[in-house]
């Protein structure tokens, strides 16, 4: 036991207890949690018997540390990884990687330099019926896809009560519907269609009490394989659900996140050819990305989100708020 690896779970909160319990869950590793809330120390240590620390920094000092997660408020998130990766760690970074670009050189060229794993927590990479339908359309059997819609939507003070009282609340802190929800669906689609290149967003907030950040977002996008997309979410609807399809020159693709499956419908075919998966609960898709980070960690393939699709993320997000102020369509640079 004492020979597993270590991770270092920098930030405790919500997040960062869910990545240090799951981490735990795969039985591959030991983890340290690191917060400066004595208060919430003291609860990991209660509830996962695990050491705790206060400062980060003094953690990279342990030489039986061999890789960190970065959960703390997002405009941390930067300095504290490059600092990691200087130190010859690998790392997990939560999403959104930041909140502007400041910094990312700094970021790439610690990353290109120490030869360590470097992955952003883009969760629904770890999805079956995500996996299996990007695997689909890249075969190539459907041709180029020429559109793509994302419509989703969940009660989200059902899932997450405390959102008035924390991150989300703010946009300085990582908060609102396009920095928060949408942003996991927008790396999802760029992982399977490409980077975007320009796009046209529209927002609001609807609904939500307590908070004045957007909880609805429209997005119009072109890829930089020329295919359409729309983005349509909101966090307030009764029905936890999620729709992906994707119009292809022979067929379309859809997921449907709810019903936990996938399936494609060939032209000249009379129905769709489903695959379902089991239902899993939340944790289960981060076991699936633990076990893929420590995978990375060894030298592994993953199909973890990389450190270029993250900072991606940021560019299409800025384009987004500079396309709500304006009122414009704007180019993701």
């Amino acid at each position: 036991m004492n020979n597993l690896p270590v991770i270092l779970i920098i930030g405790c909160g919500s997040i960062g207890e869910r990545h240090l319990r799951t981490f735990l869950k795969t039985g591959r590793c030991r983890a340290i949690a690191c917060d400066t809330r004595p208060t919430i120390l003291a609860d990991m240590a209660a509830k996962y018997q695990v050491p705790t620390v206060t400062d980060w920094r003094a953690a990279l000092a342990d030489p039986a540390v061999t890789a960190v997660v970065v959960a703390t408020p997002a405009p941390s998130h930067v300095a504290i990884a490059t600092t990691v990766l200087q130190s010859g760690r690998h790392c997990l970074i939560e999403k959104p990687l930041s909140l502007d670009l400041e910094g990312m050189d700094a970021l790439q060229a610690a990353h290109a330099a120490s030869g360590r794993a470097c992955q952003v927590a883009y969760v629904h990479h770890s999805r079956q019926e995500v996996r299996a339908a990007r695997a689909f359309l890249h075969s190539g059997q459907f041709g180029r896809v020429l559109s793509a819609t994302l419509v989703s939507g969940q009660d989200f003070p059902f899932f997450r009560p405390a959102y008035r009282d924390i991150y989300y609340a703010h946009h300085a802190q990582g908060g609102g519907a396009i920095q928060d929800g949408l942003t996991h669906m927008v790396n999802l689609i760029e992982w399977i269609l490409g980077p975007t290149t320009s796009l046209l967003c529209d927002a609001a907030h609807q609904l939500l009490a307590g908070v004045e950040v957007e909880d609805t977002v429209s997005i119009v996008t072109r890829n930089q394989a020329g295919a359409l997309v729309t983005f349509c979410l909101n966090q307030f609807q009764a029905p936890n659900e999620g729709t992906l399809q994707f119009n292809a020159e022979h067929g379309s693709v859809k997921v449907e996140y709810h019903l936990n499956r996938w399936g494609h419908f060939a032209r000249g075919a009379d129905n769709w050819t489903w695959e379902t998966f089991p239902p899993i609960d939340r944790d289960t898709l981060f076991v699936t990305q633990a076990g893929d980070f420590l995978d990375a960690c060894e030298g592994k393939a993953t199909l973890m989100a990389t450190l270029a699709e993250g900072i991606q993320a940021v560019k299409f997000n800025l384009a987004a708020f500079a396309s709500l102020r304006t009122g414009t369509r704007q180019t993701v640079a």
